[in-house]
């Protein structure tokens, strides 16, 4: 929980939220899925329904549909939200749109306004869907979109009445997840509950970073980030966070290629360890979800890669350090 003191002041959060990001899968969730996400003492999940257009310019959104799997359509996030709260893990329910071929969501721009109209009505419907979902299985935090920047910036009106039809149905707490690049450009932070970054801030450009370097590149992005909840007085909340495990990892943190490379565990580590220091004991900020987390914990341990997963390397054991604080 957080309590609003003034209008110019800063929020102060009550109860971190130290979270996951469930990758959804072609299979239900079932209690040796869960028993990780436990040790490590997590209090949270984000549950990913996923959508689907051709590309960035296209306004038919697939969503929900028998083609899809299971994690990524509506009854599986239904089974896997009722599977974690039976644990008492909390939830966001976090709808994201994926564009053939991986092209970045946040350039989805219509080229008519009639394909912005088609579009518009689709995403509303998909939206509303999952926020119904939320309230009927009371989901603690609902997301209301991710990375989506030229569509909230071309379409604001859209998105104000979009904000309150999520209200009209869903009364937990609201956010949405911009790009860490964009955060400070969104329109409508002010009628959330929470500002949402997913923080892929660069921080460092060493092949190995120490703690202590991370943290000094933290120190403008945290700055913007104080400054963004003291004008709105809402606490931020990391939607997403986390880095490869590979060389160079603070250096662009969004790059999800699959590059081949040798797996550099103490870089994943010790960013992880500086984005803890920096934030986890301020009183604006919320906590985050930690990107990503597969259900298959036992193949993820087996697995020897340099992607985000902090599953099975030295990173899981400082998510259950600063996880078990709260």
């Amino acid at each position: 929980m957080f309590v609003l003191i003034g209008c110019s002041a800063t929020p102060v959060i009550q109860d971190k939220i130290n979270g996951v990001s469930f990758v959804s899968s072609r299979d239900t969730l079932v209690q040796s899925h869960i028993e990780p996400v436990l040790k490590i003492k997590a209090s949270h999940a984000a549950i990913m329904p996923f959508a689907f257009v051709r590309d960035q310019n296209n306004p038919e959104l697939i969503f929900n549909t028998e083609r899809q799997w299971y994690g990524e359509r509506y009854q599986g996030a239904r089974q896997y939200i009722e599977a974690l709260h039976a644990n008492k893990i909390k939830v966001m329910l976090k709808p994201h749109i994926w564009i053939w071929k991986g092209v970045f969501t946040g350039d989805m721009q219509m080229n008519a306004e009639e394909e912005w109209g088609i579009f518009e009505q689709s995403y509303e419907t998909y939206i509303l869907l999952y926020a119904a979902l939320a309230e009927e299985t009371n989901v603690e935090i609902f997301c209301i979109g991710t990375e989506l920047y030229n569509f909230t910036n071309a379409r604001k009106a859209f998105w104000e009445q979009l904000i309150k039809k999520v209200r009209g149905v869903y009364t937990g707490k609201i956010t949405y997840a911009e790009n860490w690049d964009k955060v400070d450009k969104v329109t409508f932070w002010s009628q959330l509950d929470y500002i949402g970054a997913d923080a892929y801030f660069p921080v460092s450009e060493l092949e190995t970073p120490a703690i202590s370097d991370a943290k000094v590149g933290w120190k403008n992005h945290k700055q913007l980030l104080l400054t963004l909840s003291k004008k709105h007085n809402k606490p931020i909340l990391f939607t997403e966070f986390g880095y490869r495990s590979a060389d160079y990892a603070g250096k662009e943190p969004w790059a999800s290629d699959r590059h081949e490379g040798k797996m550099n565990a103490e870089a994943q580590s010790n960013l992880y360890e500086a984005v803890f220091e920096e934030f986890w004991d301020e009183p604006w900020f919320a906590g985050g979800f930690v990107w990503k987390w597969f259900h298959n914990h036992e193949r993820a341990v087996l697995e020897e890669n340099n992607r985000f997963t902090p599953q099975g390397k030295p990173a899981a054991e400082v998510l259950k350090k600063w996880y078990s604080r709260m």
